[in-house]
């Protein structure tokens, strides 16, 4: 069995490639992953579910020859229905809910070989950059006990950053991979829409919104599992087409020069991002220029209102929907306890909304959406900062008030009052939720694929991730690109604090 500081050393396929020279045994890593786990996780809180019976009975069973054969994995609690085990998505309402068969996602890890034992944590449904339910409690970043692990993949990117395991699942709906990779310093990719998997049950998120990947600390890893996960699912509404060549391969073949547009303005609100960010991103201009690539400030000529309040709408119609879906799994009526305050609210607002003004919606966002393209089709990537600021503290995304807000409404409020007051807080809402996640949530309304990598630091030493956005469906590219980064600025050693305690 290797050592505490070689598990470390190790991304998944390094560690699958242990287990198939015989240097150590699936149960050999399982053991060691569940020690770090009992060790980190009572610091952390980004494991909520242990799957260890369930793990090792796997490994007894036999695993399948994929590529990540006998590697330990966590899922994220949110999505990723594995039968027989609670699925909370990180809400009172569904604690005790559990689904009676697999996710095609949650299929396709096991069949390439990954050893799932644990669920992690997220905000209830997913709805926020930061990991701070009430079910399970807050998650904190391994880098600083005292910051947001970022969200809604809070837990894998905690899990991931603390070295438990060198890869976990999430789900991204606005940005909910890539904001815990930057916060984490990890790698996470957003693939293109329709490039994974939703099914058996679930269709298109959030408005085809959601795709589901995972946050690792290696692009291999992260181009390995988007082979082993991406393609049709029986009832899909839509896919992309098959690459002609593996991802893997991409990693390792040189990206060319590459004409990269830049910005460092805020791509869902106005105003400014921070001056720590706005330096990290003239010093990963500065670096990219040296590799040998044309750099160019430009920004999308998109309408920032539009694209931030059509998605806070969306968000609060998926809100709705969701509340609607659990009480028809549950099969009784639901209250506002059941639910967190914000939870409730945004759905009282999705339920107070209109057919027609939600097909407004899809029609203001449709030519966001060319707009986007048509820029893109004069450059090969985008590159902005991942995140407004560095890891924030934790409460940033607390909307005080919350409790009474949506205690009056659940008794008070008819759709009229409704509407009037969500249009006279939709401008504070909007500013509120994208002063830190000012950027990513655009890919998840255009489809593009778009990655974060953690090529910078703050000056505390906190991590700043890098986003880099391709045309739609040009996952190859990103993947180049971010094999060069990798190679050129390795970040595989840096290690949090919490590590080194």
């Amino acid at each position: 069995m290797p050592n505490f500081n070689d598990y470390d050393q190790h991304d998944a396929l390094g560690l699958a490639e242990l287990v198939r020279q015989g240097a150590v045994s699936a149960r050999d890593l399982l053991d060691e992953a569940i020690r770090r786990r009992d060790a980190l996780n009572p610091q952390l809180n980004a494991v909520v579910q242990a799957m260890d019976e369930q793990a090792y009975a796997a490994i007894e069973a036999g695993l399948p020859e994929g590529p990540f054969h006998g590697v330990p994995f966590l899922l994220k609690d949110l999505l990723a229905a594995y039968a027989g085990v609670p699925l909370t998505h990180g809400s009172r309402a569904l604690r005790h809910y559990v689904p009676e068969r697999d996710s095609e996602m949650v299929r396709r890890f096991k069949a390439a070989g990954l050893v799932i034992f644990g669920k992690t944590s997220c905000p209830e449904n997913g709805y926020l950059g930061s990991t701070e339910s009430r079910l399970h409690g807050i998650t904190r970043n391994p880098w600083d006990l005292q910051r947001s692990a970022g969200g809604s993949s809070g837990g894998s990117g905690a899990a991931v950053a603390a070295r438990i395991v060198p890869m976990a699942s999430g789900g991204d709906g606005g940005g909910s991979l890539r904001i815990p990779a930057s916060a984490c310093g990890a790698v996470g990719l957003k693939p293109s829409r329709g490039r994974n998997p939703y099914g058996p049950l679930v269709g298109e998120p959030w408005f085809g919104q959601v795709q589901e990947g995972v946050i690792s600390r290696s692009v291999r890893d992260t181009a390995a599992a988007l082979d082993a996960t991406c393609g049709p699912d029986l009832g899909c509404p839509y896919t992309a087409p098959a690459p002609p060549r593996p991802f893997l391969q991409e990693v390792a073949q040189p990206p060319g020069k590459l004409r990269i547009a830049w910005s460092a303005q805020p791509l869902m609100r106005q105003g400014e991002i921070s001056a720590e960010c706005q330096r990290a991103l003239q010093q990963t201009v500065a670096q990219l220029q040296a590799l040998g690539h044309e750099l160019v400030e430009a920004a999308p000529p998109i309408d920032r209102a539009v694209v931030g309040s059509s998605y806070v709408l969306r968000v609060m119609c998926a809100a709705a929907a969701d509340l609607r879906e659990a009480r028809r799994l549950l099969g009784r009526r639901l209250q506002p306890d059941d639910f967190e305050p914000a939870t409730w609210l945004l759905a009282r607002f999705g339920e107070s909304l209109s057919c027609a003004r939600l097909e407004l919606v899809a029609r203001d966002l449709h030519p966001q959406r060319y707009l986007f393209e048509r820029f893109m089709q004069g450059f090969d990537v985008f590159l902005t900062p991942t995140l407004a600021k560095p890891p924030v503290p934790h409460g940033e995304f607390e909307l005080h008030g919350m409790d009474k807000i949506a205690a009056w409404l659940a008794t008070h409020a008819g759709l009229g009052p409704l509407t009037r007051m969500l249009d006279a807080m939709l401008p504070t809402l909007v500013q509120k939720n994208f002063d830190w996640v000012a950027a990513p949530p655009l890919a998840n309304l255009t489809g593009n694929p778009s990655l974060s990598l953690p090529l910078q630091h703050s000056s505390e030493g906190l991590p700043i991730g890098m986003m880099f956005t391709a045309r739609y469906l040009d996952e190859a590219c990103l993947l180049r690109l971010a094999g060069q980064l990798e190679r050129e600025l390795p970040w595989q050693q840096r290690r949090p604090p919490l590590l080194a305690q």
